[in-house]
């Protein structure tokens, strides 16, 4: 059986350094894009399980990416961010996330 494989589109190194560490020593394939556009790019090619978000990102910000994955994909997006007021979260599940995670 071959591993879940998680994108993690977040452009912080400290915070993605030390998920991708955690995740990979759960057994997790991680592919990780540092911008918005190449985040699209890896979940085109590669089908993830699922796809952990970050909203504010260079080139595309995260809700860009969301909504458009989510016409073209059913993959479960879970939007990881700092950003926690309601109107945002409100936001990230209308465009189609499945969790929002501040």
């Amino acid at each position: 059986m071959s591993p879940i494989t998680l994108l993690l589109v977040e452009d912080d190194d400290g915070i993605a350094e030390p998920l991708v560490f955690g995740l990979e020593s759960e057994g997790f394939r991680v592919l990780r894009a540092a911008d918005g556009q190449r985040g699209l790019e890896l979940a085109r090619a590669e089908a993830p399980d699922v796809i952990l978000l970050d909203i504010m990102l260079p080139v595309l910000d995260g809700y860009a990416v969301c909504k458009t994955l989510r016409q073209e994909s059913a993959v479960p997006i879970l939007m990881l961010t700092s950003r926690g007021q309601e109107m945002e979260r409100v936001m990230g599940l209308e465009l189609g996330a499945d969790d929002y995670i501040v």
